[in-house]
């Protein structure tokens, strides 16, 4: 893979990625602001998962059936989006705990925040079909693509990885500002608000179409 092709690629992903406020990023920072830190790393293996799955289908021709399908790509939009509003509901019912308000992991916490994380990111039709035009544009016709698109995959999912561990740390340094268990039950809300917020957006931008 000529070098060029890889620079372009990872200054346009890093570009991409730095756009905020995507259902993913709202996620970590809901995470992040609600539960801590312990929490909030958690998602980070999560979205580099989901990530690289929606990259994959994109690569092995899934995605173009979905950009294809508007039944499918709607299903599955409208699905993601009935998600973001149960985690949502989920985050604004929770309340604060010792073990969010010290710090202390949870094991079970950790593992649930993994795999939202990782359904949210894994199935935005958006994400796929943006990989279906956005990676060919920076494969090189003359070279193996298999190994131009491991490579590619690999770059954009670090550079996920780095973004969401990135908006982790900051908003956790604000979340160690405010201990209050009050004050945690607020974020909660707030953190819950936003995902819902996301999710009926989505579903009344898909019924004004």
């Amino acid at each position: 893979m000529q070098l060029e092709l890889w620079i372009a690629f990872t200054i346009a992903s890093g570009a991409f990625l730095a756009i905020p406020m995507g259902p993913t990023v709202m996620l970590v920072i809901s995470y992040a602001l609600s539960k801590g830190r312990s929490s909030a790393w958690a998602t980070v293996p999560g979205v580099a998962l989901g990530d690289f799955t929606a990259m994959t289908i994109s690569v092995l021709g899934a995605g173009a059936i979905l950009s294809a399908s508007t039944v499918l790509f709607t299903t599955l939009k409208l699905f993601g989006a009935a998600y973001l509003v149960w985690l949502g509901i989920q985050l604004w019912r929770s309340e604060p705990s010792p073990k969010a308000v010290t710090g202390e992991k949870s094991t079970t916490q950790s593992r649930r925040m993994f795999w939202n994380s990782y359904i949210v990111t894994a199935l935005n039709p958006q994400s796929i079909v943006f990989f279906i035009a956005f990676v060919p544009q920076f494969i090189d016709p003359t070279a193996p693509p298999v190994i131009q698109f491991a490579i590619l995959e690999a770059t954009f999912v670090s550079l996920a990885a780095l973004n969401v561990a990135i908006w982790a740390l900051l908003v956790d340094q604000i979340r160690f500002r405010f201990q209050r268990p009050s004050t945690l039950r607020m974020i909660n809300r707030i953190g819950g608000g936003f995902l819902i917020g996301t999710g009926l957006l989505t579903i009344a931008a898909r019924r004004a179409n």
